[in-house]
């Protein structure tokens, strides 16, 4: 095909596409050469090649048929004298072949042209965990829901919720169910063009987009884009600019009908100095809390791990109870837990022990020290006056009636067993009593946990809360 020819066909172009799209992305093109039934074509970017590929591949391949040309396929390679440009996910090249009956080609993206220079072509999207899989995560009741919100959105298909907004504190999960999103996706789609990062790496590249004029880089990127999962988003607030951005890729995406997924340590209402607009947009999805763990799920979870560790350390044993005891003792981070889990065992590997409740105890003499959580007598009371809906003041009072008599008992049992606290300050702690009459609370809520299911329940429920 001739120059002449292409130039004919641009103008019939022209025609059909109207004058903004075919100054944006059909003007550009430079054509190249046709070999062997494909029609190759310059593009200053990957993206505008990949673009170009995905909107109008169908109506220049149509074009160039109604010329007589015998093209099957269209080709698009980054011209040797464009500029430097962004690495893009989802570019031309990741697509490895055709893309709607269109083949794709492209140079592969050159590498920064000085060592130290921070460009926005530096920062790549964040690399994602192979341990963090649906297989590896460990479901329980509190975090069940967010496990089946986080399988439906892997599955692809059509958009259900959008976004998918998980929160909750540090340890629960919320980057573990994130990547293995990610890895759902990718595995069912390898095609389908999936960005994950921080929103600290969004600011970033906002930041050096605004620095280096490429603004139109940076928003071709985030709005090409198929899945867009930005963690710890709590991090843009207080972020005029940052925010506006955020802002208007959401809606960009939200219109093309693109999936989000978004992660903070609270609810997006509670995000202090987040605009009420981020904060309403990311409250018009599903939002799924993430919480505490329990002792259930904290055991389940170091039965998985044991299981792992067994690959590293395959004659190590461990004794009975050992797991229980760290289920309860280390409450707050999942983290933490898993990573007094790798102490213990590599220690008992070097030491060449059993792991034992003895050994435990010594080696992860600080980490239990800084998970104990302190749990006050006012906060139990609190606690059990809520559950049972009394005042606290009936529980601390004089009142004998049994509505308040067993939940009294219910609070002393508690005090005893989760502080450190004397029955004698336990008995002051509830308007004066003497320590006697604590004993007595204690030693009936002990034998009705053996007799009545109810009692027995309630203590638990209370006991978990209270250690969560």
């Amino acid at each position: 095909m001739t120059e002449e020819k292409w130039g004919q066909l641009r103008n019939r172009l022209l025609k059909t596409v109207g004058q903004n799209n075919f100054t944006t992305w059909i003007e550009p093109l430079e054509f190249d050469a046709v070999d062997g039934g494909v029609a190759v074509f310059k593009v200053p970017t990957n993206f505008m090649g990949n673009y170009v590929s995905q909107n109008f591949a169908d109506l220049i391949l149509h074009e160039l048929s109604m010329s007589g040309e015998q093209v099957q396929r269209l080709a698009f390679r980054v011209a040797a004298n464009s500029p430097a440009r962004p690495a893009e996910p989802g570019a031309a090249e990741t697509y490895g072949g055709a893309v709607g009956g269109v083949a794709v080609m492209a140079a592969p993206a050159t590498a920064a042209s000085s060592a130290g220079k921070d460009t926005l072509e530096a920062l790549q999207a964040a690399p994602l965990d192979p341990r963090f899989t649906f297989d590896s995560f460990v479901v329980g009741k509190p975090n069940e829901l967010a496990h089946a919100a986080a399988r439906r959105v892997g599955e692809g298909g059509p958009v259900t919720f959008n976004p998918l907004v998980l929160y909750g504190g540090v340890g629960l999960g919320k980057t573990h169910l994130m990547h293995a999103i990610a890895w759902e996706l990718k595995e069912k789609n390898p095609s389908l063009n999936v960005l994950y990062l921080s929103a600290e790496q969004f600011m970033y590249r906002f930041v050096q987009a605004l620095r280096e004029r490429k603004m139109m880089d940076f928003k071709h990127l985030f709005r090409s884009v198929d899945v867009l999962m930005v963690d710890d988003v709590q991090f843009i607030a207080g972020k005029d600019s940052t925010q506006e951005e955020f802002f208007h890729t959401f809606n960009a995406l939200v219109d093309q009908n693109k999936q989000i997924i978004i992660s903070a340590d609270r609810a997006p209402g509670e995000i202090k100095d987040l605009e009420d607009r981020v904060k309403s947009r990311l409250q018009c999805g599903l939002v799924v809390d993430l919480h505490p763990t329990d002792y259930e799920l904290r055991l389940g979870i170091l039965q998985t791990k044991v299981q792992q560790q067994r690959e590293t350390y395959p004659d190590l044993r461990i004794a009975d109870g050992v797991l229980e005891f760290l289920a309860h003792r280390i409450s707050t981070n999942v983290r933490v837990l898993e990573g007094a889990l790798t102490r213990l065992f590599a220690f008992a590997s070097l030491v060449g022990r059993e792991i034992d409740m003895d050994l435990t105890q010594d080696c992860l003499a600080d980490v239990l020290r800084a998970s104990e959580r302190k749990i006050t007598v006012e906060e139990i009371q609190r606690k059990v006056s809520e559950y049972y809906n009394i005042r606290m003041s009936d529980i601390i009072g004089p009142k004998r009636l049994r509505s308040y008599a067993r939940p009294r008992q219910v609070a002393m049992y508690l005090c005893k067993q989760l502080t450190s606290r004397s029955l004698p300050e336990i008995g002051r702690r509830f308007g004066g009593r003497d320590h006697t009459t604590v004993m007595h609370g204690v030693k009936r809520i002990e034998e009705l946990k053996l007799t009545d299911g109810q009692i027995a329940e309630d203590v638990e429920m209370l006991r978990r809360s209270l250690e969560a």
